[in-house]
């Protein structure tokens, strides 16, 4: 099957002070198209920073990410964000939502960087996500008006409101009750279902685990283990790889 992301060779070090610290060693990974991929592992395992990577957000040391068949260190910071924008959907743990803007301002604003929607469609789209992701009644408050949960689902449809291609999320459901996460899970998976989009996590909730189609375990920076999960990808098949180790091939 067709790959989506690669990852090959990755290294990322950061500097604190005279120290290096290294968040990630040797990373190689093949997402296929389609995947619900769970990046699991402890903190400090490096689940974000490969997050930050893939999502073009950060660079690696060194080795190479290709995204969507794009060489992300091949390209200028101008084809950066057009990937980012137009194949990339982002749901943070900090949600990173704007305070001065509204629900409905907060989850249109992609569309509106895109600028090939018109303000009907725009306004279809999110009125839809905004029941979906069951806050449809407060699409006029402002981000400080709502609780952790509520954000964190704004947050959601804001990174699924474009329908891109690959999104990544951060603990996606680390601010919300067991229903409300299960809610945002049934969601993702619905998308993934419905227009093959594919995800890639980092989670700590077994919830999402057992959803995953593939699933990647982290530690000290290296992929320790990888395998098939309990969940069905987008082709309606469970992940087809058997268990390896980072020393079979996976890093």
């Amino acid at each position: 099957m067709h790959s989506i992301v690669s990852v090959h060779n990755v290294v990322k070090d950061y500097k604190l002070g005279k120290v290096v610290v290294p968040a990630l060693r040797d990373v190689s990974l093949e997402v296929p198209e389609g995947e619900f991929l769970s990046i699991a592992g402890p903190s400090g395992s490096g689940k974000t920073t490969l997050l930050n990577l893939i999502g073009c957000v950060d660079t690696p040391t060194s080795g190479r990410v290709v995204v969507a068949g794009e060489d992300t260190g091949k390209l200028s910071e101008r084809a950066l964000t057009a990937l980012r924008l137009h194949r990339l959907g982002f749901i943070f743990q900090s949600f990173n939502l704007v305070n001065v803007l509204t629900v409905f301002q907060n989850i249109e604003f992609p569309l509106l960087l895109q600028r090939k929607h018109s303000a009907k469609e725009r306004k279809q789209r999110i009125h839809e996500l905004l029941e979906q992701v069951g806050i449809g009644e407060y699409g006029r408050h402002r981000p400080n008006e709502l609780s952790g949960g509520q954000r964190q689902r704004v947050a959601v449809a804001r990174a699924l409101v474009t329908r891109p291609q690959i999104v990544l999320a951060d603990e996606p459901t680390a601010n919300l009750d067991s229903v409300t996460g299960q809610h945002i899970i049934d969601l993702m998976r619905d998308m993934n279902r419905r227009f093959g989009t594919t995800f890639i996590f980092s989670t700590h909730d077994a919830r999402v685990m057992s959803h995953a189609s593939l699933l990647v375990k982290l530690a000290d920076g290296r992929i320790t283990e990888q395998s098939a999960g309990n969940g069905l990808g987008a082709n309606g098949k469970s992940g087809e790889q058997g268990p390896t180790t980072a020393g079979a091939g996976v890093a």
